[in-house]
């Protein structure tokens, strides 16, 4: 479990930290305080919660600083809209008007109006930029009967009523900035399809129909959501594809959505808890640290980095989307409990050290030691009580520097943990923000791989309800290698989605490697130099040393180069022999030169 998630759960059940005497002093109820599991926990994180408060990411209470967030001033039945009316956004009446034109029903349908934040305005500028779309998120349900689908269609309307950002819509065309709108109403489409009866895999033909690389949704139109129902005729069953744009959602508003859904099919609609509305959240991501904060940080961080660090030299994150290819491995528990023990004996989180050698991965593969890449933030830990019932994109990606240099390894582990958790107070600062603060000139990214690091005891595909089974999912980034290590409590598992022509199952390979040699040198010894741990497979070391140097080949030996020449003269006389400074020369030309000397 990541650092963000730990305090995330501990907020969830009313658990404070604080600082005494240089100790992790812990305060809730007894028995849950008492817990194993959650003193385990604490005691592998301890100097990460101890730096985090003690650097002010939160309050000596254990909870998060609060943010004033304006009130929703649009009222019900509304049908002039004043810019009084809008507390999170500056707009004029002229600009109100272009606005309220493009809004289905006009003003009366609108019920909140409010900005982006860092991270929606950077997935809307990949939207706009790719001809595909690589930001929509995919699941698939298998029913039994058409009853059970329309049931579940019936719930899932139902969580729409429920959550402002499900009722949502992106504009931004002659507005001063990018602006979402909160619908009253918004219709969910629901198409059926007809699949190949010939197919052998139905829930592979659904999502490949209607993948994000041929299929965009379109942003003006709430909910930014489709859903494809279809009839599997060899295992007689029904399917239903779920689209959802990750403007509007990311992997835990899935999780939620899916509690809600099983909540309605259970009877248990009227026990769920009132929504939070997004726009708290967008309040605190915009409003929390000031931008001057964020680019001080980011500027110290990265001002003096003048080149990207780009694995194996792909480095486009948009336009032209090539093909994603995807593999996952679980890693040897015995190499995940060391993983853990290690981290635990330093004083850092698993995470931590996972960061470490996705570094030294991408050293090795883009032949650099100063290693920027993107590391995936949680998104809810500088928010109000019940941010852990929000719908909608928490997440964020930023940029983490680590020199693989001559660093003892144990000193950079916990110089790593450290990074982390600085990094984390400024969660929701824009990535435009922290690009524009390298020395990376534009339009160039200053990365192109990402670590998403996720307690994920529980995917979407692995829940059952009382009538869903999940039989598919899928999540996909524009960036060409993004690597997600899923923490599953005792296991990790590494999951990689790259752009061909690379191996995903290399990219796996090269982080399990990584992996074992820092637990390994931690073990063994914490002095060793950062620099030269080796992270090469033994089987590709193999392919390195002898597969592409066998290069041994049959050639004649009963002539000499000179009769060569003059057979391959013969042979093509008008062909290109010689190029040098701009000038060429074919080879009859050049065997006529040499027969002058």
């Amino acid at each position: 479990m990541s650092t963000d998630e730990i305090l995330h759960h501990l907020q969830a059940k009313n658990i404070a930290l604080s600082i005494r005497n240089g100790r992790l002093v812990v305060r809730g109820e007894e028995q849950l305080v008492d817990d194993p599991a959650l003193v385990s926990l604490l005691r592998e994180n301890r100097q990460a919660l101890i730096e985090l408060i003690q650097t002010g990411k939160y309050g000596e209470t254990g909870t998060p600083r609060r943010v004033s967030v304006p009130p929703n001033r649009i009222p019900a039945g509304c049908r002039a809209m004043t810019p009084e009316m809008l507390s999170m956004v500056a707009l004029t009446a002229a600009q109100i008007e272009t606005l309220v034109a493009q809004v289905p029903g006009g003003v009366p349908n609108i019920q909140d109006v409010y900005p982006l934040t860092p991270l929606q305005e950077g997935i809307l500028f990949h939207h706009l930029m790719a001809d595909d779309d690589p930001y929509v998120l995919s699941g698939s349900v298998a029913f039994s009967s058409r009853e059970d689908l329309d049931a579940a269609l019936r719930a899932l309307e139902a969580a729409l009523g429920r959550h402002d950002i499900l009722r949502t819509a992106i504009f931004w065309e002659k507005l001063p900035e990018p602006l979402q709108v909160v619908l009253r109403k918004a219709v969910l489409r629901v198409e059926e399809v007809s699949l190949d009866a010939s197919a052998t895999d139905a829930v592979n033909e659904l999502h490949q129909r209607f993948d994000g690389r041929r299929f965009k949704l379109d942003l003006h139109q709430a909910p930014l959501a489709r859903v494809f129902i279809a009839y599997d005729q060899n295992e007689r069953r029904w399917l239903l594809l779920l689209l959802l744009h990750h403007l509007v959602g990311d992997h835990a508003t899935l999780a939620l959505l899916q509690e809600e859904i099983e909540a309605y099919l259970q009877g248990r609609g009227g026990q769920l808890p009132a929504p939070v509305p997004f726009r708290n959240f967008v309040a605190e991501a915009r409003l929390g640290v000031t931008k001057n904060e964020h680019e001080t940080y980011f500027r110290q961080m990265l001002g003096d980095v003048d080149e990207p660090t780009a694995p194996f030299g792909l480095l486009e994150l948009h336009g032209d989307t090539p093909q994603v290819r995807e593999a996952a491995l679980d890693l040897p528990v015995e190499v995940a409990l060391r993983i853990r023990r290690q981290a635990r004996q330093h004083g850092v989180s698993t995470a931590s050290l996972c960061h470490l050698a996705w570094a030294e991965v991408l050293a090795r593969v883009s032949g650099r030691n100063d290693i920027v890449f993107g590391t995936v933030l949680f998104g809810r830990m500088n928010s109000s009580e019940g941010v852990d019932r929000v719908m909608g994109p928490c997440i964020n990606t930023l940029p983490l520097r680590i020199r693989i240099d001559r660093q003892e390894v144990a000193e950079e582990v916990r110089h790593t943990h450290k990074l982390l958790a600085e990094l984390v107070r400024h969660e929701h600062a824009s990535l435009a923000l922290a690009q524009r603060s390298s020395a990376v000139p534009a339009p160039t990214p200053l990365f192109s791989s990402i670590l998403n690091y996720r307690h994920s005891t529980v995917t979407p595909a692995d829940r059952t309800g009382k009538r869903l089974q999940w039989v598919g999912a899928e999540e996909r980034t524009n960036y060409p290698v993004t690597l997600s290590v899923d923490d599953l409590g005792v296991g990790l598992r590494l999951a990689a989605q790259v752009f061909e022509p690379i191996d995903p199952i290399r990219i796996c390979r090269l982080m399990e490697t990584a992996l074992a040699r820092v637990a390994s040198a931690l073990e063994q010894a914490p002095k060793t130099p950062l620099n030269t741990l080796d992270v090469l497979p033994a089987e590709e070391r193999r392919l390195v040393l002898y597969g592409w140097n066998d290069t041994a080949a049959p050639f004649t030996t009963d002539a000499c180069v000179h009769q060569l020449f003059e057979k391959e003269a013969v042979r093509s006389p008008e062909a290109v022999a010689l190029v040098f400074e701009g000038r060429q020369l074919c080879y009859d030309e050049l065997n006529r030169r040499a027969n002058q000397l």
